[in-house]
């Protein structure tokens, strides 16, 4: 090997080694500087100076000079410390940059970049003056190095560098986020099964304990493989069917011209076919058996711990919390969970998200929590665990909790319609724009972040929650699937496109009859058993062709988290499984698309969204979706009850103006009266009226045989679920809430009632 080449080489093999050694360094200053001063922060000095004469041996080797330097001049900072000695807060600062420092090198150098002008460079006089006792001069934060670097720490996902955090006060990246996840990434893979060994002196041992590097990209590539071997497996299943229906085929040929010459080679070949359905049959399964086997083992190799998706978590929060002026403890539940590392290393931005505004917005300052009886520390907590063939991450605090009644104010001041119930309130949270923080701060301010958390969540086919208690904190809750290459699919037809669903997010197919819809606040609803479910057609959603209405529509009912939504379509198709693929760039951002699936037969069908498809179909009045009969020629008349003048004179105006004739009644006892007088052929009715209200107005008309297939339209303040299930319950063919009145969705209603 020439010695340009074994430069490389050494150079390769150092900056591997390096984003490990820069997660060791990170992981035990954080803990020194908890344990200053204490019996264990001696043995802490020790292993950060171990490291560092590991760095500084493999860049002498690599010859990076500079890195060599400063590591020296590091470890001279930290020897003092053995001895239990405290050291200023100025001094982990300096140390905490000159780390980041050391990623920053470490980035260039593998970029072919020169280390001249670098932050590491810059940083050096800092450390001699340290080195030698001089008081350490006010610096920046370490964060605030990194940032003038335009490269800091691996805040992205294992084995990424990682796209900046766009988080609640503006992009930035978490300093030293990343290194083990990075190493590994690059990346240690034991084979599956093997336990870590201690080293033997024998040359098999050695061959059969010592780890061993497998790139990213590689596992990538060979899980994608393993996953196309599966679906090739799913259709020479098909294939095998197929070949069995054509010897069912042959057969009944064969009995066609029993007794003539070509009975016999009819039965040969049926034979012969028999045998090769057979051997293909057995195939398959060999096949199968193979895939599923090469695909669990792949997967296993891909594994890191939950602990190592989280490393460099810590010292975002330190830092947060040091620029906030606050204290924060960072724990991992589950750690030791097994994860597929693209899991991993797409949860990493939303958790990193998370843990910083735990920080910066949910945790009290010292003095804060001192008055509430609270620990000056506060606590964020990051735990997951299994549920079936999904993963649920949790990120805790034990904070203030979110601020409800200002969530509610800006809601407000954007033109967000506000809800009444506190946990549909807290989901304000995840609305673009939206912060309760009037300061912008370097994390805060500018309510993009959990815009971005649901944003990158949704994308993994995976949904976020909410739940806050005031002055207790705030927990977020991720549900994301176990995998995601492959998944079974269920597959509908709609505006003539066939498209993917996933069948974990399908709570339940219906098949919905007119009667079973009902319109509430202008909106259709199906009204379930335990609840009222917006209603949408999938086409009107997608922006595709509307089909003809029909007497019976099919409806997948979708499930996101405790939202759902129940979608129309023109027809359910088959449950699949499928191969999942990602959108190029050019299509990466199309609206309801999550990815591509292809399915065993070689389709590509678009995987749609759950989330956000429960999002649209709540909002939206949709075509008509079944027959309506035809309008009547003559003028229709329609009862109005209201006891306030003002708005029975204002529907009064809005009905007779769009061709109406109107019976206004004050309360619902003269409705009642003026109904079997002059009868109607619709009722609009307020809900609280005197002598008689809506309600019972209502149950009098459903409980009458001459009245009981008149629409209702019921028009109230009221707009709380249980009032909604109440008058729905009572009969009602549609509920209106006053404070959303628009004299459009009134005139709407009618028109798809009559």
């Amino acid at each position: 090997m020439d010695r340009d080449r074994l430069a490389q080489a050494l150079l390769a093999t150092f900056l591997e080694e390096l984003e490990g050694h820069v997660t060791s360094l990170n992981r035990d200053l954080l803990a020194l500087e908890r344990e200053q001063g204490t019996a264990p922060a001696t043995e802490r000095v020790s292993a950060l100076l171990r490291t560092l004469h590991s760095v500084k041996g493999a860049a002498r080797a690599a010859s990076a000079l500079l890195v060599e330097t400063a590591c020296h001049r590091l470890e001279e900072v930290l020897e003092p410390l053995r001895d239990r000695r405290t050291a200023p807060p100025e001094l982990y600062e300096l140390c905490f940059a000159a780390v980041d420092a050391l990623d920053d090198a470490g980035r260039r150098l593998a970029s072919r970049q020169e280390l001249t002008g670098s932050p590491l460079e810059l940083l050096l006089p800092d450390l001699e003056r340290a080195a030698q006792g001089a008081a350490a001069p006010a610096r920046p934060s370490a964060s605030e190095v990194s940032r003038a670097s335009g490269s800091v720490g691996n805040a992205g996902a294992p084995g990424t560098g990682g796209p900046a955090s766009t988080h609640d006060g503006g992009a930035s990246r978490s300093p030293g986020a990343g290194g083990a996840d990075s190493t590994r990434d690059a990346g240690t893979s034991r084979a599956p099964g093997a336990e870590p060994s201690e080293p033997s002196s024998g040359g098999v041992g050695l061959e059969t304990t010592l780890p061993v590097r497998v790139s990213a990209q590689k596992l990538d590539a060979l899980l994608s493989r393993s996953g196309e071997l599966r679906v090739a497996a799913l259709r020479l299943e098909g294939r095998a069917e197929t070949l069995e229906a054509v010897r069912e085929e042959l057969s009944r040929v064969r009995d066609a011209v029993r007794g003539t010459d070509g009975e016999a080679a009819l039965r040969r070949a049926e034979t012969e076919l028999a045998r090769v359905a057979r051997e293909l049959a057995a195939d398959q399964r060999a096949l199968g058996g193979v895939a599923t086997g090469m695909d669990d083992e792949v997967r296993r190799a891909r594994t890191l711990p939950f602990v190592e998706g989280c490393s460099g978590l810590e010292r975002a929060a330190r830092d947060v919390a040091r620029s906030e002026g606050k204290k924060v403890r960072l724990e991992v539940q589950g750690g030791a969970l097994e994860l597929d590392r693209s899991l991993l290393q797409s949860l990493r931005e939303p958790m990193l998200h998370l843990v910083r505004n735990a920080v910066a917005h949910g945790l009290e300052s010292p003095e804060e929590r001192e008055r509430t009886g609270k620990p000056e520390e506060g606590l964020v907590t990051l735990s997951a665990r299994l549920r079936g063939s999904r993963v649920e991450v949790t990120v805790e605090d034990d904070g203030r909790g979110l601020d409800l009644q200002a969530l509610r104010a800006r809601a407000l001041e954007r033109g967000i319609e506000v809800p009444e119930d506190d946990a549909d309130a807290a989901r304000l949270a995840f609305h673009p724009g939206l912060s309760t923080t009037s300061r912008v701060t370097e994390v805060a301010g500018r309510g993009v972040g959990l815009d971005v958390v649901r944003t990158q969540v949704e994308a993994m086919r995976g949904t976020v929650e909410v739940a806050t208690q005031p002055g207790k904190g705030a927990r977020f809750t991720l549900d994301v699937p176990l995998t995601l290459s492959t998944l079974r699919v269920l597959l509908v037809s709609t505006g003539g496109q066939t498209l993917a669903l996933a069948s974990e997010g399908v709570a339940r197919l219906v098949r919905l009859a007119p009667e079973e819809v009902r319109d509430v606040e202008g909106r259709p609803t199906w009204v379930a058993e335990d609840a009222l479910v917006p209603l949408a057609s999938l086409s009107d959603v997608l922006g595709l062709p509307a089909g003809p209405p029909r007497q019976r529509r099919g409806a997948v009912v979708l499930a996101a988290g405790t939202a759902r939504a129940a979608l129309v379509v023109d027809e359910v198709l088959a449950e699949q499984e499928a191969l999942v693929r990602a959108l190029g760039p050019r299509v990466r951002r199309a609206r309801h698309v999550s990815a591509a699936a292809v399915l065993p037969d070689g389709r590509l069908s678009l995987l749609l969204n759950p989330a956000s498809l429960v999002r649209a179909a709540g909002g939206r009045p949709s075509t008509a979706l079944f027959p309506t009969p035809a309008a009547r020629a003559a003028r229709r008349r329609i009862l109005l009850a209201d006891d306030s003048p003002t708005t029975r004179a204002l529907e009064q105006s809005i009905l007779e103006g769009a061709g109406y004739d109107v019976v206004a009644c004050a309360d619902g006892a003269e409705a009642w009266e003026r109904l079997q007088t002059v009868g109607a052929e619709a009722l609009v009715l307020d809900v609280e009226m005197p002598r008689m209200d809506g309600i019972a107005l209502t149950e009098a008309v459903r409980a009458s045989p001459r009245f009981s297939r008149l629409p209702v339209v019921l028009v109230t303040a009221r707009g709380k679920p249980e009032d909604k299930a109440r008058g729905l319950q009572a009969g009602a063919s549609a509920y209106l809430v006053k404070s959303a009145f628009d004299p459009t969705s009134l005139l709407e209603t009618l028109r798809r009632l009559l």
